[in-house]
């Protein structure tokens, strides 16, 4: 018997039934056309990083489990808060070509228009922090906090110092960790903060049994929540190195982050809620202490708010489709910050229409990158743009994590999402859609700020880079979905 043949056989017939497992499961044509080229030409190897890493969770019971879980909360908020997002649609304050825009992200992600809120935008750690401790100072019934990235550093140790403060005063304080991005908290810095009455959970912790397939759903929400009045949301993570005033040697961070007082942050409460039920063994129930009434029917103006969120648990990736009808929307100025750009086809598309179109298109990149793989995908993308005419910068100043974009004069779109594969389709976003010149204005101001500090790619240097590398850029961009 050729034993060598018959093991030839079963590989053959292995690696059919795991291509066709992935065309069965995986709902990007682009993204299975990754997987497929990874598992045949690395063999072995590549049908182990599927299993490990490729499974698309949002079929399996897990996070089944935690829709119906939400649910509840989402009919409580619908009740409350649609029939004045109506209202706010109808004002007249909204334009006419950004309505398709709302109304998708209410349906889809069930977010409701809000009015009457104070929008403060800030510019890295340094002006974050200060307002962080300030308004946490100020709380009276409850603090919420969810990050990503909680470190025990200088910095996390003064907001967990004044969290203890407060929780000693009777304020109920939660704090909620992803447990791969924070991973270097101790038990015994968590240990501190349950002796003072603050309850912990991670999301969700990772276990051998599942490392893996945990460690790909991360939440990448950076919030907190005090007294359902007042919110913060972007880019920016507790941790020393989100800060340019503590050390002077340290790589320059520059970073985003909104301050939102108003009716907008109950939906903020509405995702901490259920991020929270899912993840911890003591659930916490709709209360109006966590949804005071801001709703004023004589009385909206703006700034008006709106939140894309999306994650393993949602029907549809929302945010990737809401900055899609944000793009079409345009008609003037598209400006965008990230530091991981790897679109996709869909947006690169909506990008190079609007390009086509006569719009100013600005891109801010990173100069100095985190991630050569990422990196090397990403030039792939702007080889395409900058033949189309886009503007991209390369900002030298340090390392830029703001994940922003300006659409024309009325529309700036701040929160915890890359432009990648990633924060489209695996990682627990949110995204705030602030309807507001003002916000708009100032983005863009910052925006223009950054561009001193960047360096512009000149297109003709750009394309004499060697062949070798150019080749190579094209060949990981094949991958970039499973970056």
């Amino acid at each position: 018997m050729n034993w060598v043949l018959l093991g030839e056989l079963a590989y053959v017939l292995l690696v059919v039934f795991v291509v066709l497992r992935v065309l069965h499961d995986t709902r990007s044509s682009i993204k299975a056309l990754s997987y497929i080229l990874f598992i045949v030409f690395v063999p072995i190897i590549g049908m182990v990083f599927y299993f490990t890493f490729g499974i698309n969770y949002r079929k399996r019971k897990l996070y089944s489990k935690k829709l119906d879980l939400d649910e509840p909360i989402r009919e409580r908020i619908r009740a409350k808060m649609y029939s004045y997002s109506k209202m706010i649609h109808q004002s007249g304050l909204i334009s006419e070509h950004q309505k398709k825009l709302m109304e998708f992200i209410r349906h889809s992600s069930s977010s409701p228009l809000t009015a009457n809120n104070d929008v403060k935008l800030l510019i890295n750690g340094e002006e974050k922090f200060p307002q962080l401790l300030k308004v946490i100072e100020g709380a009276k019934h409850h603090i919420h906090i969810e990050y990503y990235i909680y470190e025990s550093d200088n910095t996390g140790n003064t907001v967990a110092e004044l969290l203890i403060k407060k929780a000693k005063e009777g304020v109920e304080v939660r704090f909620m960790y992803d447990d791969f991005g924070s991973h270097s908290l101790s038990k015994s810095f968590l240990k501190t903060l349950n002796d003072a009455g603050i309850q912990t959970v991670p999301f969700y912790e990772i276990k051998w049994y599942a490392f893996a397939n945990r460690l790909n759903y991360r939440n990448h929400r950076k919030i907190v929540i005090v007294d359902g009045e007042t919110c913060f949301i972007g880019g920016i993570n507790i941790s020393d190195k989100y800060r340019n005033d503590w050390d002077p040697n340290t790589l320059y961070w520059r970073d985003t982050h909104l301050l939102i007082k108003g009716q907008a942050t109950a939906y903020l409460q509405y995702l901490f809620l259920c991020d929270w039920n899912f993840c911890s063994k003591v659930p916490l129930e709709y209360a109006v202490e966590y949804f005071p009434d801001h709703t004023n029917p004589s009385t909206i103006k703006n700034d008006i708010v709106q939140f894309a969120a999306s994650g393993p648990d949602s029907k549809q990736p929302v945010i990737f489709y809401s900055l899609l009808e944000a793009i079409s929307t345009a008609k003037k100025r598209i400006y965008i910050t990230s530091p991981y750009f790897i679109p996709g086809e869909s947006l690169m598309d909506a990008l190079l229409i609007a390009m086509q179109s006569g719009l100013d298109v600005k891109l801010i990149i990173p100069g100095i990158s985190d991630s050569k793989m990422v990196n090397a995908a990403a030039n792939a993308y702007y080889t395409e743009l900058l033949q189309c005419g886009a503007k991209i910068y390369q900002y030298k100043k340090g390392f830029v994590h703001a994940k922003t974009m300006v659409i024309d004069d009325n529309l700036a779109i701040v929160g915890s999402a890359n432009m990648d594969y990633r924060s489209f389709d695996l990682n627990f976003e949110v995204n705030a859609f602030v309807y507001s010149k003002a916000i708009a204005s100032q983005l863009i101001e910052a925006f223009e700020h950054d561009l001193k500090a960047s360096h512009k790619i000149d297109i003709e240097t750009w394309l004499n880079r060697p062949k070798a590398i150019q080749l190579w850029e094209k060949f990981v961009r094949l991958f970039s979905p499973l970056l």
